[in-house]
């Protein structure tokens, strides 16, 4: 009996992938131009662009750590972020200084983070959004502020900085490397990957535009009216259908 099955026809650079009938072969005839088939399959397929999604944390899924601390602890001044001020080093070592005359330890600060929860929403959006694509977290937060969020989030995968820590008191902080947000997009298109981005802040920007899209969430109108090339939106079911339909 006759099958029908794939061959390849031509030798060296010429070869070409064909249907051909013949009479059924020995099994080692038969295993050797199935590995001539999947050689043949690899070498002429075109490839393909796999989608990943790169999200903020605070402002997008979380509450911004640094206003419930401002509020905790009555610091006005600590309430000024990433929405306010472009140069994220210059606002870190402003937290710093508040910090140290204030005498404000790092316990204390996961002590209020601790109680926080997920911005309404933010949990089962992210939960049906990793259903559909593979997700990281890209934030500039601490490895010592993100844990409580991390466990709420369900642990997903997140990039972020360490604080430099002296007997509870924090001295510094070591970036992951800068730009951190913009080049991990960056790496990921060198893989191959078509990256849709999101976030909220001026420390988003440089990542919305590093992506293939990048949208808005929750971004104050100063945000908004600097960068209008990213579409703004106000809910997490407005962001699922804009990235569903980016996919």
């Amino acid at each position: 009996m006759k099958e029908l099955r794939h061959g390849i026809a031509g030798d060296g650079s010429n070869r070409q992938c064909l249907f051909q009938p013949l009479v059924t072969p020995p099994a080692e005839t038969k295993a050797s131009g199935e590995a001539g088939l999947a050689r043949c399959i690899l070498k002429n397929s075109a490839p393909m662009k796999q989608a990943i999604v790169t999200l903020d944390m605070e402002g997008v899924l979380t509450p911004e750590i640094w206003i419930a601390v401002a509020e905790q602890t009555g610091i006005a001044e600590l309430r000024r972020t990433t929405r306010d001020e472009p140069d994220y080093d210059k606002l870190m070592h402003y937290r710093l200084g508040i910090l140290d005359r204030h005498g404000i330890r790092l316990s204390q600060i996961q002590e209020v983070i601790g109680t926080l929860k997920p911005l309404p929403g933010g949990k089962e959006f992210l939960d049906e959004l990793r259903t559909l694509v593979p997700v990281i977290i890209l934030s500039d937060t601490f490895e010592q502020f993100a844990q409580p969020f991390l466990r709420q989030l369900n642990w997903p995968t997140l990039f972020c900085h360490r604080l430099m820590v002296d007997h509870d008191r924090i001295t510094g902080y070591q970036l992951r490397q800068p730009n951190q947000k913009q080049k991990s997009v960056a790496a990921l298109k060198s893989l191959n990957y078509h990256v849709i981005s999101a976030g909220d802040s001026y420390n988003d920007t440089a990542m919305l535009g590093e992506a293939n899209i990048g949208f808005l969430i929750h971004a104050p109108e100063n945000v908004k009216r600097e960068f209008p090339q990213f579409k703004a939106v106000e809910s997490h079911a407005e962001l699922l259908q804009l990235i569903q339909g980016a996919l």
